[in-house]
């Protein structure tokens, strides 16, 4: 299984007075157009609130298939048109190189770096209880 959460507030830059509605508005677009790209697969959801564009991301695919790979990659894409943005990106893949717990990307100033989740993780007490002896999630 994986699963993924994320949300990101788009900002043009990271400045103080960051107030070029002409300019963010055409960094909403293209990112509109890049989330075109990615198809209609799990929660993605792009609006405004009291005037700040806001993105959110969510799903629970049977397997990544390449999605974290492609959810990185978009926040990277996200960091270079408005790089003034930032957000976190939670992702669970029990079958990935990180299968007791999430890890968390996070976008700022235009950079997606990854971190160990300390919240969530380990999966297994902190959120399920043990497998019997003997048993996994497989069988």
């Amino acid at each position: 299984m994986f699963e993924y959460h994320g949300w990101v507030t788009i900002r043009e830059t990271a400045g103080v007075e960051d107030d070029d509605d002409g300019l963010l508005d055409g960094q909403v677009a293209e990112i509109r157009a890049c989330l075109a790209e990615l198809g209609d697969y799990g929660l993605i959801d792009l609006r405004r609130m009291n005037g700040t564009p806001f993105l959110h991301l969510a799903g629970q695919p049977n397997h990544d298939g390449g999605w974290s790979d492609v959810l990185v990659a978009l926040l990277a894409r996200v960091g270079r048109i408005a790089p003034g943005s930032y957000g976190l990106l939670h992702v669970w893949d029990d079958e990935g190189a990180h299968p007791s717990g999430f890890r968390v990307f996070r976008l700022v100033r235009g950079e997606v770096s990854e971190h160990a989740d300390t919240l969530l993780s380990p999966v297994i007490p902190t959120l399920e209880d043990p497998w019997p002896e003997g048993g996994s999630r497989s069988s």
